[in-house]
């Protein structure tokens, strides 16, 4: 119990520190951002979502907003070619930059810098016994789960049912990833996620166990630099 005490401790006192040095350090280029999402498209710069947090709590995660606006009530799952997506979304999402006000919340401590991607309403409702386990972790701005599935949007994109794949291929395999990172987590990891984060190149090192590097998953796809590429589907995009 004390040593997952000061895990906690060591954890917040790692996410103060580099969120408070990231707003600091970089807020003029959130400021350009800023600048780019209200001159491009109508509407807020922020897009504010009800999301789970630790414990089971919901929380307003905060995001640079990527959508045109009421794009939110046509479902929560995102391809890569959605129309939704305004053109300078399309880079902030690309390149991950609409997540920059999430430092915010790791400030206010709603959100760590490293842990499962906060769901939105409705998906921790699906957790059944052990997986619960992973609602005691605050979510993440990244994690394993995140590095695995870095090209998500790409992949359903080349799906005929993103949400039936979403459900019972992707989120599956991120609950599993996730249980794993409750076990395993620590300080060095943590610093190792951010790294390969900001550095994709290096996901190649692989996270223990299939944590960053996929396993083969017969009948849903196939591994190809670090992702779970779906099968190729007669007449989709991307086909050779």
């Amino acid at each position: 119990m004390q040593q997952k005490k000061l895990k906690s401790i060591s954890k917040r006192l790692f996410d103060l520190f580099f969120a408070l040095s990231g707003l600091l350090i970089l807020w003029p280029f959130g400021l350009l951002i800023a600048l780019a999402v209200k001159l491009t498209s109508k509407g807020p710069v922020f897009y504010k979502q009800s999301r789970i947090g630790q414990f089971g709590k919901p929380f307003t995660c905060i995001k640079f907003r990527t959508m045109y606006i009421g794009s939110d009530k046509q479902g929560s799952i995102t391809a890569a070619s959605d129309s939704r997506i305004t053109p300078v979304g399309k880079f902030l999402r690309r390149y991950k930059l609409d997540e920059f006000p999430q430092l915010l919340n790791v400030l206010i401590g709603r959100m760590s810098f490293v842990g499962p991607r906060p769901d939105v309403p409705g998906y921790a409702d699906k957790l059944t016994g052990k997986e619960r386990k992973i609602l005691e972790l605050k979510p993440g701005i990244t994690g394993p789960a995140s590095i695995y599935f870095r090209n998500e949007e790409k992949i359903l994109a080349g799906v005929d049912n993103p949400v039936k794949y979403n459900d019972e291929v992707i989120w599956p395999k991120k609950v599993k990833i996730n249980l794993e990172y409750y076990h395993k987590s620590n300080l060095l990891r943590d610093i190792r996620y951010i790294i390969v984060t900001v550095v994709p190149g290096l996901g190649g090192a692989g996270g223990g166990e299939g944590e960053i590097s996929p396993q083969r998953h017969r009948g849903h796809g196939e591994e190809e630099r670090g992702e779970i590429l779906p099968q190729r589907h007669r007449g989709h995009r991307g086909e050779k």
